[in-house]
């Protein structure tokens, strides 16, 4: 997968998908795109003059996926990716609207750099980039950021995180969940406690133990689960859980839920699938916050994202340069590239073992972190009056892992060399073709 030069972003276009099966459902039918809105499905549609065509062969269409959580890096460390390239493997991984992670270089946490991050995203044209700004000031934790003027501002940040870190004071936490009420927005927490993971690498087991690696508790993370949604619960308001990745925050969600508490979560594809048995080589590709944990963590979470626990699959896409990740496993920096193989990894762990169909993974990858944020035009209903941000998806072809073939700059894939199932033949942003056979297109 490669990814051609890009030009500047167009509002909206024209398109004739034809030939696809909405939702995997049914016969094949054509899908028309005009002026950036669904207007006809059915068969044997003339096209307007000068729309673009797409030829699905009977391909599955879903509305566009939506990544709650991404780290394009930029500004700061373009080294390793940038809103560019981000982009790109974004929307060749069938995204048409990705959220960026405040842990910049300078921190997201006041408008300038939220505003800057939007206005590059809109340039560039290839998915929505929504900046997602800090909780508090450098992510230090003691002093909230001006979450108002993030969301007042030409960006109009919905969601505010220190994913990397944890707002931990108890007081911290509990003053930005009234604040959020007030905007209108939300929180998402990076569970960690982190007096529970000092000098900690990997998920505190039994390879970890064998491998004189430093254990890091399935503690650290339910700990500020099961407080966050107490905070939730007084404040009134609701609270989103980053990157769950445990038996017990499964059923902590399950509890909080049945309490009437207002919590979402969201699940990587790489705790779908992977577990710390990978860790036996000591390669750092593995090293990831939080660690990859048991193979009964796993099992839980998928059926848990099957069950609507969880509410959805979110890649926390996280480039890193090569000499960050070959190096002592200690040392190394956590993080996995995930953009572009996040849909093939949920048809690997979720379709083909029956715990999701077609309908299910939109739900999960599109339609549900849509709602979460409030996004009004992404994971819609593939209707006549609904936007044209949709992905074509190949359900019955595979490709092979190549990481220097991928679109980031960075090259930090846990699954390399592996074949996966499903390819994005095609993505598509307010009618506009942003990717197809695997290439960027503008």
């Amino acid at each position: 997968m490669t990814a051609a030069a890009t030009g500047p972003s167009a509002s909206s276009g024209s398109v004739l998908i034809a030939d696809v099966r909405p939702y995997g459902d049914g016969a094949s039918v054509d899908v028309l795109v005009v002026d950036g809105v669904i207007t006809e499905i059915g068969h044997d549609i003339a096209a307007p003059a000068g729309a673009d065509r797409i030829e699905g062969g009977g391909a599955v269409l879903l509305p566009g996926f939506v990544d709650l959580h991404t780290h394009l890096r930029e500004p700061g460390r373009e080294d390793t990716e940038t809103i560019r390239t981000g982009s790109a493997a974004a929307a060749l991984g069938g995204y048409t609207a990705v959220f960026a992670m405040a842990n910049t270089d300078p921190v997201a946490d006041n408008s300038t750099v939220t505003d800057n991050v939007w206005r590059a995203g809109r340039d560039i044209g290839l998915v929505d980039v929504h900046p997602v700004g800090a909780v508090t000031v450098g992510l230090e934790g003691t002093q909230l950021a001006e979450m108002g003027m993030m969301a007042g501002g030409v960006a109009g940040v919905r969601m505010f995180s220190d994913d990397g870190k944890c707002v931990h004071d108890p007081l911290i936490m509990r003053r930005a969940l009234e604040y959020a009420k007030g905007l209108g927005v939300l929180i998402a927490q990076h569970a960690e406690e982190p007096r529970l993971t000092i000098g900690a690498i990997a998920h505190e087991g039994p390879t970890a133990a064998r491998l004189g690696l430093t254990g890091w508790p399935r503690a650290a993370e339910e700990s500020i689960v099961v407080r966050d949604a107490l905070l939730a619960r007084d404040a009134g308001t609701r609270v989103h859980i980053c990157h769950a990745s445990t038996e017990g925050t499964v059923e902590l969600l399950r509890w909080a839920r049945g309490q009437g508490i207002d919590i979402t979560a969201e699940v990587t594809p790489h705790h779908l699938l992977l577990d710390d048995s990978r860790l036996t080589t000591y390669d750092a590709v593995n090293k990831v916050n939080p660690p990859l944990r048991e193979e009964r963590d796993k099992a839980a979470l998928r059926q848990a994202l099957a069950d609507g626990i969880v509410d959805c699959v979110a890649t926390d896409h996280a480039p890193h340069a090569a000499q960050e990740k070959c190096c002592e496993f200690a040392q190394a920096r956590p993080g996995m590239l995930g953009l572009q193989t996040a849909l093939s990894i949920v048809v690997e762990t979720m379709v083909t073992t029956g715990l999701l169909d077609w309908r299910g993974v939109a739900r999960v990858m599109s339609e549900r972190p849509a709602e979460i944020v409030g996004l009004p035009d992404q994971g819609r209903p593939i209707a006549v009056g609904e936007p044209g941000n949709l992905a074509v998806v190949d359900p019955d072809t595979s490709w092979v892992v190549e990481a220097d073939r991928l679109a980031s700059l960075s090259q930090n894939t846990p699954y390399e060399s592996m074949t996966l199932p499903a390819t994005v033949t095609a993505t598509v942003l307010r009618g506009v073709v942003t990717a197809r056979d695997q290439e960027v297109t503008r």
